[in-house]
């Protein structure tokens, strides 16, 4: 079977480039990404027919491997580089030294996870691969017959919605015509309530992909922070200061009603989402504790020739490789860090930090994507527990400042690129797996895609940051402005209100305790931690559209007879959702383009805004109601 082609790599690294500026508009904007490798399968396969009258499963395979790193390395760069503009250490976006943190983070999480192929993927029967599995079942329903009318159905799928998503974008966020969110806020009774949504087709669509649980939990993360926890904090507060003094303490905001909502969960009810992600990072290394062991050895075994196959269908890049390539990604490492601090005491120290603490999340995060899925995958929390972890440590040592706000950083931007694309390499692995792909070839193809999409990550991040602002409104970098926060608080003029912290961490602790109860139970219903911290952590208005995706996803599953066929059903809405995604966030990375070479967007003033918004809104959900049954 043809695989690794000169054509299936060429189209899967360009569209690892393309996958991955629209997840750096996506992520920036809604704080989270969805794996790219069903749609990169689909398109993939398009493009093979539509040039080159062909095409077979495994250039498919190759194809969405390639292109999906693109997107896992986006996630691992916009959660974090952008805040070294937030804390005032860039003024721009350094092009050499985030290509330099991309290409090595990304090569880091790629390497320390192929020795753990065996433990998490070949030798793992436990782990269902959510997003693997539903990515072999299209690339075979698409191959079995070659070029007949499901291949077609989904090409168009992926090309309808896309167009609807770029339309969206264009005509609300570049012409003006329609609001990016409906929200308002009153006070009823002294109580300070919140309400509204954003209207946005790609949202709709990342409900659609992680199901109607995950919008769910991440809607009741939401419901506490901005229904339950602002509209009682006086209460909380006074809570919070009998404990400790100055905990609860917090400054009555000005302005409107809608002003005093954000602000006030921006400067304290957000932190609680960071104490609920803070436990469920932890939670999360705990349940993989006996995985890391396996995956320790299994590394040393690897590494000294031990588990060399002869087999092409077992084989693994060679040990030799492995360990050329990982010396050369921390050796970038280590030049970025130098940059950064012109200290070479400091340079050693969070280059062997981030060493360990990259091997060791790696494995969390290939445990993670097998459980519940690549877009599920809790990159934020496994982050934030690093950022703790590392400032702690530097903290010990001495460091002070900028340099500790830049070293721990410096450490978070490569865990975290590590853990985004390893998991993604999981993913990928595990589909090879099912549909017979040479898993050499395919780490061969992630390890390209990855360098060349770390190499348009800055110039994107720039545009976009012309364009509309990393950090405001438009584009709120959720993440990056946590990072920012917390190394802040830590070394910096910046207070941590850990009053909030520690709420949300007993919150964090409740909610496990009440899904372990449910898991011994047996109950169908779960209550995972880290979507709920995630929806306490976000603004209110992203997890609405979430939600109407999640829900239209249910009702397509539930009409279906059997669980095979719930899954079956469901590719066609995957497909237009994923096309949505894409669409709104490429014209988004387009509009950011034409802003920067001097376009000007438009604000017409039209009596009726809001409802016309909200009836193509309405419009929208319909259509995609219509088509995922299609």
């Amino acid at each position: 079977m043809q695989d690794l082609t000169p054509r299936a790599v060429v189209i899967g690294l360009a569209l690892s480039v393309v996958m991955g500026a629209a997840n750096v508009y996506l992520g920036l904007y809604a704080g989270m990404t969805v794996s790219a490798s069903i749609p990169a399968a689909v398109v993939g396969l398009l493009i093979l027919r539509i040039f080159f009258r062909g095409g077979t499963i495994g250039e498919a395979n190759m194809i969405q491997t390639s292109a999906s790193s693109g997107e896992a390395l986006a996630a691992g760069i916009i959660f974090t580089v952008p805040a070294l503009l937030l804390i005032g250490a860039w003024k721009e976006f350094d092009m050499v030294t985030t290509a330099i943190i991309g290409m090595a983070g990304g090569l880091l999480g790629v390497l320390f996870m192929i020795p753990m192929r065996r433990v998490f993927v070949t030798e793992n029967n436990d782990l269902p691969y959510p997003e693997g599995v539903a990515c072999a079942m299209v690339l075979e329903a698409n191959t079995r017959t070659g070029d007949d009318a499901t291949s077609k159905r989904d090409g168009r799928l992926v090309i309808v919605g896309s167009v609807i998503g770029g339309l969206w974008k264009l005509i609300g966020g570049y012409f003006g015509v329609f609001l990016g969110t409906l929200e308002g806020a009153t006070r009823i009774a002294g109580r300070l309530l919140f309400f509204g949504g954003d209207m946005s087709p790609a949202l709709l669509g990342v409900g659609f992909i992680v199901g109607l649980e995950v919008a769910l939990l991440v809607f009741a993360g939401g419901v506490i922070a901005w229904l339950v926890c602002i509209p009682f904090l006086p209460e909380i507060s006074s809570v919070l200061n009998a404990l400790h003094p100055g905990w609860g303490a917090y400054d009555v905001p000005s302005g409107s009603a809608l002003d005093q909502a954000w602000e006030l969960w921006s400067t304290r009810i957000r932190y609680v989402g960071v104490g609920a992600m803070v436990v469920g990072g932890v939670s999360s290394i705990v349940k993989v504790r006996h995985g890391l062991v396996r995956a320790v050895k299994e590394l040393g075994a690897g590494f000294q020739g031990r588990t060399e196959e002869t087999d092409e269908m077992n084989r693994d890049l060679p040990a030799s490789g492995l360990v050329a390539l990982a010396v050369f990604a921390t050796l970038l490492v280590g030049y970025a860090y130098y940059q950064w601090t012109h200290h070479a005491a400091i340079t050693l120290v969070t280059t062997l930090v981030m060493l360990v603490l990259s091997f060791f999340f790696v494995a969390v995060a290939s445990y993670i994507v097998g459980l519940v899925g690549n877009s599920n995958s809790p990159v934020s929390g496994m982050t934030i527990t690093a950022v703790l972890f590392a400032g702690a440590f530097l903290l010990l040592l001495g460091f002070s400042g900028e340099e500790g706000m830049l070293a721990t950083l410096g450490v978070a931007t490569i865990v975290c690129c590590a853990a985004s694309t390893s998991g993604d390499m999981c993913n990928d692995l595990k589909t090879g797996q099912l549909v017979g792909a040479p898993p050499r070839k395919q780490q061969l193809m992630q390890i390209g895609g990855v360098v060349v999409a770390s190499l348009v990550m800055a110039p994107v991040l720039q545009m976009l940051h012309h364009a509309y602002g990393v950090g405001s409104k438009a584009l709120p970098a959720p993440q990056a402005a946590l990072f920012a926060s917390l190394v802040k608080g830590l070394f910096g003029d910046g207070h941590l209100p850990w009053g909030f912290v520690a709420l949300g961490a007993v919150l964090g602790g409740a909610i496990l305790l009440t899904d372990a109860a449910l898991e011994r139970r047996g109950a169908k219903v779960r209550v995972h931690l880290m979507p709920v911290a995630v929806g306490m952590y976000l603004p209110f208005g992203l997890s609405v559209p979430m939600v109407v995706g999640g829900v239209l996803a249910h009702l397509r599953a539930k009409a279906a007879k059997n669980k095979e066929e719930a899954e079956t059903s469901l590719h066609p809405g995957v497909l237009f959702a994923s096309g949505m995604i894409a669409g709104e966030s490429l014209l988004g990375v387009a509009i950011a383009i034409a802003v920067s070479a001097g376009a000007s967007t438009f604000s017409p003033s039209i009596p009726g805004l809001a409802w016309i918004t909200f009836a193509c809104g309405m419009a929208v959900v319909w259509f995609t109601n219509r088509q995922s049954r299609a």
